[in-house]
C-alpha cells in the first residue's frame, strides 16, 4: 500500500507541474509580452554595458628556505598548524598578505599618475584621467548620481571640488580620490596559491592596452615594494658602516699626514724624545689603519648581505594585451534577460494575478 501511495504521489507531483506549465503556455500572448519587454531591456542593458579586458601576470616569488622540514611546516601552516624548529628570517609580509597590500592606499593611490596609452587612440594620459574620462556610466545609475551631486554641491558648495585639483594626500581624500581608489581597487586583483607559492596579478580595463600597462606596473612595484621591505634592514646597515667606513678613512689619513709630515721635519734628528713621537704617531697610524680596515670588511658583509636579502621573482607569464573580452558575452545577456522574462511571467500567471485579484474583488464588494 505504501508504495502504490507513493507512486500516486510523485505521479500528481508531475501531472501539477506539467499543469503549471501548460497554465503559463496557454496565455502565449501574456508570455510573448513579458519576453519583448524584458528583451528590450536586455538589449539596452547590453549595449550600455562596455566590453571589459583582463590582462594577467603571474610571479613565483623565491622560496625562502629549501629541504624536507621547511615543507613539512610550509604544508602544516596550511592546515593551520605550527610545527616549530623554522630557522628562517621572521617577515611580516608574507606572500599570503600580497591581497591586502594591493587594496591598501598607498599602493593604489600612486596609480593615480601612472602615464597609460590607449588601443585605438593617440597620446598618452594618466591612468586617473582615463578612468574619469573613458568610463561610461550605466543609464540605472544615473538618478543616484544626480541625487549625490546634488546633496554634495548643497553640503559643500565648491570645497571638494579644488581638492580634487590637489595633489592626493593619503591622509584625507577627496570624494573624487575616494571614487578613483575604489573604481581601481575594484579593477585590479592579486590571489596567492598557498600550495605552491604562485602570484596572480590581474588588471581589468575597458581598454586591452592600459589592462596590459597597469598589470605590467602593478608586477614592478610589486617586486619593488617586497624588496625594499625585506631589505629595509640591510640598507640601513649599510648606510652606517659606510659612514663608519669613511670616517675611519679620514681618520687614517689624517693620521698618516701627521706621520710624514713629522718625519720629514725631523728625519736627521736622533734624540729619543723626536724617535718616540715618530713611534707614536706610526702607532696611531696603524691602529687607524686597521680601524678602517675591519669597517671595510664590514661595508662588504653589509653589501653581501643586502644582496642576500634581496628576493628573486621569476616572472612565468608576463603582460600582454588580452584580444578577447573577459566580460559577459551580450548575446548572453540578452538571454539571461528573456529567461528573466519567463521567470516573471509565470510568477505573475500561478502567483501574483490571483493575488491582485482577489484583493480588488474585496476592495470593491460594498459594505453590508
Amino acid at each position: 500500500m505504501n508504495e502504490q501511495t507513493t507512486t500516486k504521489q510523485n505521479r500528481t507531483k508531475e501531472i501539477d507541474v506539467v499543469g503549471l506549465a501548460k497554465k503559463v503556455l496557454k496565455e502565449k500572448w501574456l508570455l510573448a509580452k513579458f519576453i519583448a519587454v524584458f528583451a528590450i531591456l536586455g538589449v539596452v542593458y547590453a549595449f550600455n554595458k562596455q566590453k571589459e579586458y583582463t590582462s594577467i601576470v603571474v610571479l613565483a616569488p623565491e622560496a625562502s628556505s629549501m629541504g624536507m622540514s621547511s615543507s613539512l611546516s610550509d604544508i602544516a601552516g596550511m592546515v593551520g598548524l605550527n610545527l616549530g624548529g623554522n630557522n628562517t628570517t621572521p617577515d611580516a609580509i608574507y606572500p599570503e598578505i600580497y591581497p591586502d597590500v594591493f587594496s591598501s592606499p598607498d599602493f593604489i593611490v600612486p596609480l593615480f599618475d601612472i602615464k597609460v596609452s590607449l588601443l585605438k587612440e593617440p597620446g598618452e594620459k594618466t591612468y586617473s584621467e582615463h578612468i574619469m574620462e573613458d568610463y561610461k556610466m550605466e543609464f540605472w545609475r544615473y538618478p543616484m548620481y544626480w541625487l549625490g551631486e546634488t546633496i554634495r554641491s548643497i553640503r559643500e558648495k565648491g570645497e571638494d571640488t579644488q581638492a580634487n585639483n590637489k595633489k592626493p594626500n593619503l591622509f584625507q581624500l577627496s570624494r573624487q580620490q575616494e571614487g578613483l581608489y575604489q573604481k581601481i581597487s575594484g579593477n585590479i586583483g592579486c590571489q596567492m596559491n598557498k600550495g605552491t607559492n604562485i602570484i596572480t596579478i590581474s588588471v581589468t580595463d575597458i581598454d586591452p592596452k592600459v589592462a596590459a600597462i597597469i598589470a605590467d606596473t602593478l608586477r614592478v612595484r610589486l617586486q619593488e615594494y617586497i624588496t625594499n621591505y625585506r631589505t629595509s634592514k640591510a640598507r640601513v646597515d649599510l648606510e652606517y658602516y659606510k659612514k663608519l667606513a669613511a670616517n675611519a678613512k679620514q681618520d687614517y689619513e689624517r693620521a698618516r699626514q701627521r706621520y710624514g709630515s713629522y718625519s720629514d721635519r725631523n728625519m736627521e734628528v736622533v734624540l729619543e724624545s723626536y724617535r718616540a713621537k715618530q713611534e707614536d704617531l706610526e702607532n696611531d697610524m696603524q691602529l687607524k689603519f686597521n680601524n678602517y680596515s675591519q669597517t671595510f670588511m664590514q661595508v662588504q658583509q653589509a653589501q653581501a648581505k643586502l644582496q642576500e636579502r634581496t628576493p628573486a621573482f621569476t616572472v612565468i607569464q608576463s603582460a600582454s594585451v588580452p584580444l578577447r573580452a573577459s566580460s559577459i558575452p551580450r548575446l548572453y545577456m540578452l538571454i539571461g534577460f528573456i529567461l528573466l522574462g519567463c521567470i516573471c511571467d509565470a510568477i505573475w500567471v500561478l502567483f501574483l494575478r490571483q493575488f491582485f485579484v482577489k484583493n480588488k474583488s474585496k476592495n470593491s464588494t460594498p459594505a453590508t
